[in-house]
């Protein structure tokens, strides 16, 4: 997995899958939403995500007030998304 941050945008690529992942999620996003209350999430091709991160990105969300919009590049983790209920929370749609 990969990830790079522009202004208020972070493009994630390769699958998420490992609780690594979700640290290096974190360090990105963090310094990321200390300025931006509102960002916008690339998932180019990861099949799916880890409850970790849907936990970690509902808390920015719910608790913190960020706006994420999420671009989904993979339908199955749309679907994943739609199944969870996510996909109005994290502004989810497929691209």
């Amino acid at each position: 997995m990969e990830i790079s941050t522009s202004s208020n945008h972070v493009v994630i690529s390769g699958n998420i899958k490992s609780v690594g992942d979700l640290q290096a999620i974190k360090q990105n996003i963090d310094p990321v939403v200390r300025t931006n209350k509102s960002i916008i999430i690339d998932i180019k091709d990861s099949l799916s995500i880890t409850s970790s991160v849907i936990g970690y990105l509902n808390k920015l969300v719910l608790k913190d007030g960020v706006d994420i919009t999420m671009h989904v590049g993979n339908e199955q983790l749309m679907e994943l998304l739609d199944d969870l209920n996510l996909t109005s929370t994290f502004k989810a749609r497929k691209v």
